[in-house]
């Protein structure tokens, strides 16, 4: 593997192997010149030692020792390959995912900012944002919850840290210029919902796609809300409830019932209810339920789309249901 594969893999930085290889001689085993470094199994067998036990607080140069082989016990891990759980008892659960969640989680777990954000840019420009996400960030947010469930008190501070790093990095993602004169989507979360990063990777993918939006973050109170969609009429309303102690079915119907414009010709927002908080008990005309985040940006899609033989964004998507 390259350099840069490996510390994907790992969750460290090229700078880091680098620096690992100067200072301690835990580089790759065998060179060809000419060429670039080439890790074996066996050279990252050893620094997925060194990784471990530096996230276990252990000096790095008494890591390095203890994986090129100075500590008996330390030889006999690294032989004998990979642990049960890769990464260690703090490792988190992963399952089959790729190798780039791998290096996010480990990452995160030693609260490596500089490297969490890095891996994190690495991703999105590697990847389109929606494949970035589905793939590579929501299994490692998903991971970091299980691991949370499961220690009591413990690990709050690697979900919080990723959560920010996250965040930063879909802020970073620069829109692309909105048609004039389009209604735009408004999101938010419910009032008393905190949990708001599933609908910032919305609005980062709508606007790459050019798509207007208003994202008004977490927790937003009802009556701004009401305000809000009063203000922009806008072409869809994209509510977020994490959890069914949040989600609120009279603030979604009222949402549903606003209407603006000349008497005879009324128009109201599409209401796009998302996240896992609501159920099926929210039903009323040009109301959906949205699941996960590529389908979600098709029905937004469908909302802003220009109707044939005109200019002006289509007022129906689709399909709405429950």
């Amino acid at each position: 593997m390259s350099t840069g594969a490996v510390a994907r893999r790992l969750g460290v930085s090229p700078t880091t192997l680098r620096s690992w290889e100067r200072r301690y001689a835990i580089g790759p085993a065998r060179r060809e010149p000419g060429r670039h470094r080439r890790w074996t199994p066996g050279d990252i067998a050893r620094l997925e030692l060194m990784c471990r036990l530096t996230a276990d607080g252990v000096p790095p140069a008494e890591a390095a020792r203890a994986a090129l082989g100075g500590a008996p016990g330390a030889r006999r891990a690294v032989e004998s390959g990979p642990p049960a759980t890769p990464g260690g008892p703090d490792a988190l659960p992963l399952g089959a995912v790729r190798p780039e969640c791998r290096g996010l989680s480990r990452a995160a777990v030693r609260l490596d900012a500089p490297t969490v954000a890095e891996l994190l840019e690495a991703a999105l420009a590697e990847n389109d944002l929606v494949t970035a996400w589905e793939e590579v960030i929501a299994p490692t947010l998903h991971a970091v919850g299980r691991k949370w469930a499961t220690a009591g008190e413990r690990y709050v501070e690697v979900e919080h840290l990723l959560s920010w790093q996250i965040s930063a990095a879909l802020h970073r993602i620069r829109p692309l210029p909105e048609p004039p004169r389009s209604p735009p989507v408004l999101l938010a979360c419910v009032p008393g919902e905190q949990h708001s990063l599933p609908i910032e990777a919305l609005t980062a993918a709508l606007g790459q796609r050019g798509v207007p939006a208003r994202m008004f973050g977490a927790a937003l109170p009802a009556e701004a809300l009401h305000d809000a969609v009063r203000r922009t009429g806008p072409r869809g309303v994209v509510l977020w409830a994490q959890s069914r102690t949040t989600a609120d079915p009279a603030l979604a119907r009222s949402l549903a019932g606003i209407e603006w414009g000349l008497r005879g010709a009324r128009t109201r927002p599409a209401l796009l209810l998302a996240g896992p908080g609501w159920g099926t008990d929210v039903r009323g005309p040009r109301t959906e339920r949205l699941y996960g985040l590529r389908s979600g940006l098709a029905v937004i899609e469908a909302l802003a789309r220009p109707r044939a033989g005109t200019g002006e964004a289509g007022a129906e998507p689709a399909a709405y249901g429950s």
